[in-house]
């Protein structure tokens, strides 16, 4: 078995967008029949997180490489997936 693609929401509580985002990345993992792990990280837990990504979330980032802001593209997700293994 392959190895889980690593993936990061930086999000905040609530965040509508970012529930979405982590709905698109499962959607996107499933369709395509690569494993990922997601982690998220809750910007305003960290000061240094929050003045960086500011209002900007979510940002997601496949492999260690941020791909997405505010919207994840679920054909884009796939290819940055694809990408990464």
């Amino acid at each position: 078995m392959t190895d889980p693609v690593p993936i990061t929401v930086y999000r905040r509580h609530p965040c509508e967008l970012c529930e979405e985002a982590v709905e698109t990345i499962e959607s996107a993992a499933e369709e395509a029949s690569i494993p990922v792990a997601i982690e998220t990280v809750d910007v305003d837990s960290d000061p240094a997180l929050r003045d960086r990504y500011g209002d900007r979330v979510p940002v997601v980032a496949v492999d260690g490489r941020e791909r997405f802001e505010l919207f994840v593209d679920e054909t884009e997700l796939i290819g940055a997936l694809r990408d990464a293994r």
